[in-house]
């Protein structure tokens, strides 16, 4: 779909709230919290950016984009070169961060930007009526957003900010964090050490992997220095194709006119997905389940590779 820039607001030094419209005035699909939007930027590069206003009230997208210190280029990009007016190409909102079905309880562990999500989960559980308690890390006073909301008074009680870093304090999110029980989630997102620090607690304390909820829009470095070359066939035709240490599965197959949609390229969106047929994965994604790793039926060949000498691709 095609959007419009028609808002761009500055929070502190770092972060700029962009709302979107539809370019041609129709109406954009709707959205449940914890979806995000992936946006096509025009120096060629897809970023995925939570929508962070829940409920779609004015039928426009609204995203948060922290400019990051080591940006790989979507924010640097959005911060020095998009305007009021621009035109921004974006997909259907996807949701692959829902909040869980029935009844329940919720603890929501934000880091930084990762409360953009976590904002729109914060309105849906509030207006659901669910017990709910955000914990909301941030450096400064600077760096809180949406700082107005959270201080009305259905937010009271319910939210709690914190200017302290639980990776160097342990015993803050142990405290924090209480014991397991039935129909109790914890939803996390915000950079991929806090967001470990926060399972890990949880799972110290016997959380069942179930129960425990984050996104990820950032995957952790690969070490790729025993990459080894292997083929991959294609079950319709029985081509089989060679696949160099240096190369994705993906990228190859592109190169060989084979399509498979890609996104983040890093294996935790899941735009990807491929059925196995045959063949064992060395798999290297953070989207599927350890459960789903184990049953060998799908994997991501934007950066997962193999173990055995061939993988049977149902293409």
């Amino acid at each position: 779909m095609k959007t419009r820039v028609t808002e761009i607001r500055s929070c502190g030094s770092r972060i700029k709230l962009l709302t979107l419209e539809p370019e041609d005035g129709s109406r954009l699909p709707d959205y449940t919290a914890g979806a995000h939007i992936d946006l096509k930027l025009g120096n060629g590069l897809i970023r995925q950016y939570s929508l962070w206003h829940y409920p779609m009230t004015d039928n426009a997208y609204r995203i948060a984009v922290l400019h990051e210190e080591t940006s790989r280029g979507g924010s640097q990009y959005i911060h020095e070169h998009i305007r009021i007016g621009d035109i921004l190409d974006i997909n259907t909102p996807r949701n692959l961060f829902p909040l869980a079905e029935g009844k329940q309880r919720a603890l929501l562990f934000a880091g930084g930007i990762g409360i953009t999500p976590l904002m729109a989960m914060f309105e849906a559980l509030l207006q659901q009526g669910v017990e709910v308690k955000l914990y909301y890390f941030c450096r400064n006073e600077a760096d809180i957003l949406f700082a107005e909301r959270l201080q009305q008074a259905d937010a009271a009680g319910k939210v709690e900010l914190i200017h302290q870093s639980p990776r160097r304090s342990p015993e803050l999110l142990s405290s924090l964090i209480e014991a397991p029980a039935d129909g109790l989630h914890l939803y996390t997102c915000g950079p991929l050490g806090f967001m470990d620090a926060v399972f890990q607690t949880a799972s110290a304390k016997g959380w069942p992997s179930e129960n425990l909820h984050r996104e990820l829009f950032q995957a952790a470095p690969l070490d790729e220095s025993e990459n080894r070359p292997f083929q991959v066939q294609i079950a319709s035709n029985g081509a089989l194709i060679d696949i160099p240490a240096d190369k994705s599965i993906t990228q190859v197959l592109e190169e060989e006119g084979y399509f498979v949609p890609v996104s983040c390229e890093e294996g935790i969106c899941g735009t990807c997905l491929t059925h196995l047929v045959d063949g064992e994965v060395l798999h290297r994604d953070q989207f599927l389940t350890e459960e789903e790793h184990a049953e060998g039926k799908v994997f991501t060949p934007c950066c997962s590779r193999a173990r055995s000498d061939v993988l049977v691709l149902d293409l």
